[in-house]
């Protein structure tokens, strides 16, 4: 069982919470000429082994959007911070498209 600590409401079991996929995830600008862009963005997921960033809601509580920081392996939850304060970073690469069939 995952414990998280909501910064709004203290330490919580994780079925309180809903999960919501990559908080690493860059969107493209919302112009036609960015399809591919999206394809990627909403249907293309990495697999990380390790430590990544979440985005989780507390959705049995105060609602909040939470962004954590967990270890993929071990589950062990390293940090917790409002989705607001999340840091912005690059996309350290791209993932590979597959040819169409």
């Amino acid at each position: 069982m995952l414990r998280i600590h909501c910064p709004y409401c203290g330490v919580r079991d994780h079925e309180e919470f809903s999960y919501f996929g990559d908080a690493t995830k860059h969107y493209p600008g919302l112009e036609a000429e960015h399809h591919d862009g999206w394809v990627d963005a909403v249907y293309m997921r990495n697999n990380p082994k390790g430590v990544h960033h979440e985005f989780w809601q507390h959705t049995m509580a105060c609602r909040r959007w939470l962004v954590v920081k967990r270890h993929t392996v071990t589950h062990d939850i390293l940090a917790v911070m409002p989705a607001s304060e999340r840091p912005v970073q690059k996309p350290e690469h791209k993932l590979e498209q597959r040819p169409a069939p």
